[in-house]
């Protein structure tokens, strides 16, 4: 007998029998798990003790006058309040192009080399989905440390992470001395034994966070001769591409034979201090944009209009205000003062080329064997716990960075806190000054 004869009551009666039988529907294992996200978790430690939060990378001081004006005038324009094209509105892809024409060398077509995207991540995503199948098993190499999104990201797509660290190579101690973020190195012998059939992308995060390395040409034309020996995609995450001090940062994109298969990724959001804009962008060859763009359309279909515009005036208004070169000067004396607060307090950090993020190593911070931790923190190890222990005794709110690792590489990180400069300088003075405790407390540990 067919579903279509059987009585409607007798229908609505199997059902509720089998769903009763099952339970209630379950969650794919990914999303299963309720507990709070790193992020969420030391905000609330920090927000509990009145601590000094240099924990998440959001900035404490408002953008420029002329961004944020830019919005305010997109706002009130009646033309700007329906869909943008899923690939982004005219005068953003203008901008935007004009800008990677100039920063890669070469000219870009905003019709066809560029989409515009709900945020940085949401390019990400967007770019896995149009490069990766489910069911295949298709892999994708991360350097670790790796932003908190892309492993998700990746298993979202239906690929598997595999997961290549940076390694810490100088003959100082880290646990006592400063030093480079270009101490950290991608080992090109161990990038090369990650490749399998299955790997179909790579992705390079430069400058990095957290580490604040900014890669060498040297060393992404090591990373780009793998990348073409195994017809890697390599997806370029550069959302800090304007923050570097002293040293040159080079787009991959711009390496012979890379262009053809490299997607850029940018951020407005990073780029003028509105992260909470979600404006971002993917660069690159078309055969690469147009399925990147088709997953676009089907994850969230467009990008905000008014803040599209918005931002398209202010790239064009950026140039006459100097204002990448004056915010490169302003985030590079943050940067000085949080590692004079750290020299001064005596604790040993990683001294970024680039982003806005340092690494202080408190390998020498000693926690009391019965201090007492939440039960979500005791879970987690050892670094939440020194991030946690951090917060309550100096008052100073940072983010474990092992949760950028894999469990096989939590270990190279465990010492480590990341803590965020993009802060005003009376948060930065105010760390600093409670950062003073740690002299009494390291001396306590000897």
């Amino acid at each position: 007998m067919s579903s279509a004869t059987v009585p409607a009551g007798e229908r609505a009666a199997a059902a509720a029998t089998a769903g009763s039988s099952g339970g209630l529907p379950k969650p794919s294992p990914l999303y299963a798990a309720a507990g709070l996200d790193v992020w969420t978790m030391m905000n609330q430690a920090a927000a509990s003790v009145g601590a000094v939060n240099l924990g998440q990378g959001y900035m404490s001081f408002p953008p420029k006058d002329f961004i944020t004006r830019a919005a305010q005038e997109a706002l009130a324009e009646n033309s700007h309040n329906q869909y943008a094209p899923p690939r982004g509105r005219p005068g953003l892809l203008e901008q935007v192009g004009a800008r990677f024409s100039r920063l890669l060398g070469r000219d870009i077509d905003p019709g066809s080399e560029l989409s515009v995207h709900a945020g940085a991540n949401e390019a990400l995503l967007s770019a896995f989905t149009a490069f990766l199948e489910h069911g295949k098993g298709e892999e994708v190499i991360l350097i670790e440390p790796a932003f908190d999104q892309y492993t998700p990201n990746v298993i979202m797509a239906g690929g598997r992470p595999v997961y290549v660290p940076l390694r810490v190579r100088t003959t100082k101690d880290p646990a006592r001395e400063v030093v480079s973020s270009s101490d950290w190195k991608l080992d090109p012998a161990e990038l090369e034994a990650a490749v399998s059939s299955k790997t179909r992308i790579l992705v390079l995060n430069t400058p990095h966070n957290p580490v604040g390395k900014v890669f060498t040409r040297e060393e992404l034309e090591e990373i780009g001769a793998v990348a073409q020996r195994h017809n890697l995609l390599v997806i370029a995450d550069e959302v800090y591409e304007h923050l570097t001090y002293g040293i040159e940062h080079v787009s991959i994109a711009t390496l012979p034979g890379m262009w053809e298969r490299t997607i850029t990724v940018g951020s407005a959001g990073k780029l003028f201090g509105v992260t909470g804009w979600r404006v971002g962008w993917a660069v690159g060859p078309a055969s690469l944009i147009a399925p990147t763009l088709s997953a676009h359309t089907r994850i969230v279909f467009t990008t905000n209009t008014p803040l599209q515009e918005g931002i398209a005036s202010a790239l064009c208004l950026a140039h006459d205000n100097d204002f990448f070169n004056v915010q490169r000067s302003e985030y590079e004396r943050r940067r000085n003062r949080l590692m004079a607060a750290l020299d001064d307090a005596g604790l040993p950090y990683v001294v970024p080329d680039g982003a806005y993020y340092l690494l202080a190593n408190a390998a020498s911070i000693k926690i009391p064997k019965d201090y007492e931790f939440p039960s979500y923190i005791e879970a987690r190890g050892y670094n939440f716990k020194l991030a946690y222990f951090f917060i309550k005794e100096f008052g100073v709110s940072g983010i474990p960075p092992t949760e950028f690792y894999s469990d096989a590489h939590k270990a190279l990180a465990v010492d480590y806190i990341r803590f965020a400069f993009c802060k005003t300088d009376e948060v930065l003075e105010e760390a600093a000054r409670r950062l003073q405790k740690l002299k009494t407390h390291l001396q306590c540990s000897d």
